[in-house]
């Protein structure tokens, strides 16, 4: 690898941006391709495709081979309320490779003996996801039912890169979240990231059951993304 694609490289995954090392098999050129770039470069689409199935590559454009190395940040969800439907979806989001935080300021909930091997935070959920900074490789599930937590979570989240986006709460639940979130400043374009009612529509009732319809609309959000 050149010194300056290694040093670009480098830079790339300090910063936590998904970038494709994309490598000419016959000239050896090599190209670094970032998914929010679109030109007319004719690797740009399989390269976003290798990010968003984590899978390197060899594809044919113009009769020439290029190998694609596909560097995407690592997983992580960050789940606001230590409440029961947390602990199995915390779970259920580490065996599927997410680096899990659970973010709660109420130092009774959020305990080791509830989440054992969980990263915890008891900062205020705006203050705690300022810190984390959410990235386009981030889900972020709020499940407090307590708009003085929730709210001041979405606000930074809905102005993150986060690919996903959850929170708990009936249709009735959601249209009032809705109403707050827009009298404080967010446009419709944001607060349309929200996935309310959290999950997908299959019917739970208990709290595993819902931690696997959330875990399911992440995942088909994450590798069914445009």
């Amino acid at each position: 690898m050149q010194r300056d694609t290694l040093r670009q490289l480098l830079a790339d995954r300090e910063a936590k941006r998904p970038v494709v090392l994309a490598t000419n098999l016959e000239s050896g050129e090599e190209r670094l391709i970032h998914p929010a770039t679109h030109g007319p470069d004719p690797l740009d689409e399989p390269a976003a495709a290798a990010l968003r199935e984590d899978k390197s590559r060899t594809v044919e454009i113009d009769g020439a081979r290029w190998f694609l190395h596909a560097y995407n940040p690592p997983l992580r969800m960050i789940i606001v309320g230590a409440v029961h439907i947390a602990q199995p979806l915390s779970q259920m989001a580490a065996l599927s490779g997410y680096d899990v935080t659970v973010v709660d300021p109420r130092g009774a909930f959020a305990t080791s003996d509830r989440f054992p091997g969980v990263a915890l935070s008891d900062g205020w959920p705006d203050e705690a996801m300022s810190a984390l900074a959410p990235d386009s490789r981030t889900a972020v599930v709020t499940l407090t039912h307590d708009p003085k937590l929730d709210d001041p979570a979405l606000l930074v989240a809905l102005k993150s890169d986060a690919f996903y986006v959850g929170s708990l709460g009936s249709n009735k639940t959601h249209a009032a979240r809705l109403t707050r979130l827009h009298k404080e400043g967010l446009g419709e374009a944001e607060t349309n990231r929200i996935h309310g009612p959290v999950g997908l529509n299959i019917g739970a009732k208990s709290p595993a059951e819902i931690a696997v319809s959330i875990m399911g609309q992440i995942t088909e959000r994450l590798r069914r993304a445009a």
